[in-house]
């Protein structure tokens, strides 16, 4: 138990920022900073971390249009969808959900021009039956 509450507080704090150091992650959990890199290594290599990325500052971001994109998929179409979607480099985020969507997109583009031409594109891949957007105005918080 205490080692996955342990695991849990790293985590967490590589969300925050995963650019602090071992020794900065070791003070802030107490602990040693061997036992913090064998941590790290053991959740890589089990496939729980699986990689890091860039996490752009909600600013910089709002310099864009960006917008989540609720998607219906029609029965058994579910893979080209996602094949389709894949391929398109203005959706960040796909994720599959329970409700009356199927997939709901993370939409992110330069002009509100380019929303309308990328939810056109998105709705006319075959196997999509209808979509439905919602601007993000701003993000209240992230981890």
């Amino acid at each position: 138990m205490q080692s996955e509450t342990t695991d849990t507080l790293l985590l967490s704090l590589l969300r925050e920022n995963a650019r602090l150091s071992t020794a900065e992650i070791a003070r802030r959990l107490g602990l040693s900073r061997t036992t913090v890199q064998s941590r790290i290594e053991r959740l890589e290599r089990q496939g729980v971390i699986g990689g890091y990325t860039v996490r752009v500052r909600d600013d910089h971001e709002r310099r864009h249009i960006r917008a989540q994109i609720m998607i219906t998929v029609r029965p058994r179409q579910m893979t080209p969808v996602v094949t389709a979607l894949r391929a398109i480099s203005d959706v960040r985020t796909l994720h599959s959900v329970s409700g009356p969507y199927d997939l709901v997109a993370l939409g992110v583009v330069p002009t509100v021009e380019g929303m309308d031409v990328l939810t056109d594109r998105i709705g006319a891949i075959d196997g999509v039956e209808r979509t439905t957007s919602s601007i993000i105005l701003s993000t209240k918080f992230e981890r």
